[in-house]
């Protein structure tokens, strides 16, 4: 066989082959499976009808296609259900995955207006830094002119006053520079019960601490400058132990490798806990505590300890399903306890 015959066969088999590749794709496309999504409100209302939607769409697509039609419900403000009364879809599931057929009914729900979550704890920590600050310097005329302050400056308040700063101080700056945020958000009816819960412990205790009667704690400067040691200590384990997840990247986001000890001692406690972050940051409350010998800010110590818990098993459950190599001598956070 000539070149000539072998070129006029090799460009048959190439036609051949690419008619019988559009041909697959033809008839693949002529039996593709489109979904009809239906959106109410909760009172069974139709907002939108979406017609041909692809069958690995998932739920955050389906929220686009939302906001397209109504530019006031930005995908974060929307909750996306099955039933009117059922849990929430998440955006990364799959609408093939999903049990219904090609024509789905889902709900909205308002969710109301969102602020990321950076912005959430800027607001949070901005609060208690000035507040404090107020106090402090009595730049809030609220003690009553009969108060004669201690002759004694009481170094103690100064001391106080410092630490507080420099706990919020570094939260904020960890925030800006540190840690890694998802795309989530938070209602603004959350943010603002976050916000009274730590403005309003802030303004309590720090109205005691810097009080004119405030009276020192029981031991003196034994008891103020153990107190401080470990206050010190809890917060560079804390700053630690944040900085170490940034560099794993699952500070805030999803896990992609397990967190284990580095060089830097303070991240020892990885051995024994999930969430040692939490667990320095119990610490710095204790201490802080016991440096003041003050009853708003024990109380504020406790309530933190029992959300931080929650939060922290609520971790130690995830690391535990995510990785089947997840340490087993950890607890969640103390120490072969919790």
């Amino acid at each position: 066989m000539d070149l000539k015959s072998l070129f006029v066969v090799a460009q048959f088999i190439k036609t051949r082959c690419a008619h019988g590749m559009t041909a697959g794709k033809a008839k693949k496309d002529k039996n593709y499976i489109f979904y009809e999504v239906e959106i109410q409100d909760s009172k069974k209302l139709k907002l939108c009808y979406l017609d041909k939607v692809e069958p690995n769409a998932t739920i955050g697509e389906i929220k686009c296609l939302l906001y397209k039609i109504y530019p006031k419900w930005y995908p974060a403000r929307q909750a996306l259900s099955l039933h009117p009364d059922g849990e929430s879809l998440k955006d990364d599931e799959v609408l093939e995955n999903l049990p219904v057929g090609t024509t789905v009914t889902m709900f909205f729900h308002d969710l109301g207006p969102q602020l990321g979550w950076t912005m959430v704890f800027l607001t949070e920590c901005i609060g208690p830094l000035f507040i404090y600050l107020f106090f402090f310097l009595h730049l809030l005329n609220i003690y009553e002119q009969k108060d004669d302050y201690t002759s004694n400056p009481c170094s103690v308040v100064t001391l106080a006053c410092v630490c507080h700063c420099f706990h919020y101080f570094r939260r904020l700056l960890e925030t800006v520079f540190i840690h890694r945020f998802s795309d989530g958000t938070l209602p603004l009816q959350t943010i603002m019960r976050n916000c009274l819960y730590y403005w309003g412990f802030s303004a309590w205790l720090a109205y005691y601490i810097n009080h004119p009667l405030y009276t020192p704690p029981s031991y003196g400067n034994l008891q103020i400058y153990s107190a401080l040691v470990v206050f010190m200590l809890c917060e560079a384990g804390n700053f630690s132990i944040n900085l170490a997840l940034n560099n794993l990247g699952c500070n805030g986001l999803r896990p992609k490798r397990i967190p284990y000890p580095t060089r830097n001692p303070f991240t020892w406690l990885f051995f024994f806990v999930s969430c040692p972050n939490y667990t320095y940051e119990v610490g710095t409350w204790l201490s802080f505590s016991i440096m003041t010998q003050c009853v708003p800010v024990a109380l504020f110590t406790l309530l933190g300890f029992i959300q931080m818990t929650i939060w922290a098993r609520g971790k130690h459950k995830m690391y535990i399903r995510e990785f089947t190599e997840y340490p087993e001598l950890r607890s969640a956070i103390i120490p072969l306890f919790l």
